[in-house]
């Protein structure tokens, strides 16, 4: 079930958009993202506007699948000269609109839907949850400014990634099963409780919890193996023992 519950999850998404909004205040939302690098600030801030604002329709209107066509996450490339003052109550209204409507439902109800084996209002509370911070960090690097996430949050994506991302990367990347038989990967968080063993033996990926021996073994803080994961920063700053190409093989071909 990972670290936080569905109401967590929720007042995460809340808390981390105010976090975004009040750091990029008064910044000069022209400024390339380095991790998204085809927007600019502008343009990933409507991105996370837009991807709130569309699970806020779905829930409310009570939509069975998730209906990308209702979605202008995608469609942000003619943002440009917005400022922070504008984009920063819009923000914080759509995460607020979000929140409140996702309680209003039941996190099992079958509405939303992505996946036919996940309740859409459960899945969503908690993509967006870890949505708005990998973005968050994502600003703050384009602005030069320090960057940190609670422990238990970041544990919580490392859940997210291990159960949902990994078959997502599996299912969308064909050069992804290029690796399978290639081994076994264990990811280890230093500053909580989190541990997870990638097998890739098989004849798809499979992540279990828990700590287990692996082909190569990578440690860190658990913000720090989620921006990996992510592919927002590298693993030099990790503490990897083992084999390292198949962790090089595994992060340059597992594109979320």
């Amino acid at each position: 079930m990972g670290m936080l519950t569905y109401s967590q999850r929720l007042d995460t998404g809340v808390a981390q958009t105010e976090l975004l909004v009040s750091g990029v205040a008064d910044a000069d939302l022209s400024v390339p993202v380095p991790a998204t690098p085809d927007w600019t600030l502008n343009q990933l801030l409507r991105h996370l506007g837009y991807a709130h604002r569309w699970i806020e329709h779905l829930v409310r209107e009570r939509i069975p699948t998730a209906d990308r066509s209702l979605s202008k996450a995608h469609s942000v490339e003619e943002y440009a000269g917005e400022t922070a003052a504008f984009l920063g109550p819009w923000l914080t209204e759509g995460a607020g609109l979000l929140a409140a409507a996702m309680r209003e439902v039941s996190p099992e109800e079958p509405i939303a839907v992505l996946f036919p084996d996940q309740p859409g209002p459960r899945f969503w509370a908690r993509r967006m949850a870890h949505e708005t911070w990998v973005h968050r960090h994502d600003a703050f690097e384009a602005l030069g400014l320090p960057f940190e996430v609670d422990p238990v949050v970041a544990a919580d994506g490392l859940y997210e990634w291990m159960t949902v991302g990994l078959q997502i990367v599996f299912l969308r990347r064909p050069e992804f099963a290029e690796l399978l038989g290639a081994g076994t990967l264990a990811f280890e968080a230093t500053d909580v409780d989190a541990s997870w063993h990638v097998d890739l033996t098989g004849s798809a990926p499979m992540a279990r919890e828990g700590s287990g021996s692996g082909a190569v073994t990578v440690r860190g803080p658990a913000a720090d193996l989620v921006l990996t994961l992510y592919r927002r920063k590298g693993p030099d700053g990790l503490d990897v023992s083992g084999d390292s190409a198949l962790l090089k093989e595994f992060l340059s071909r597992a594109r979320f």
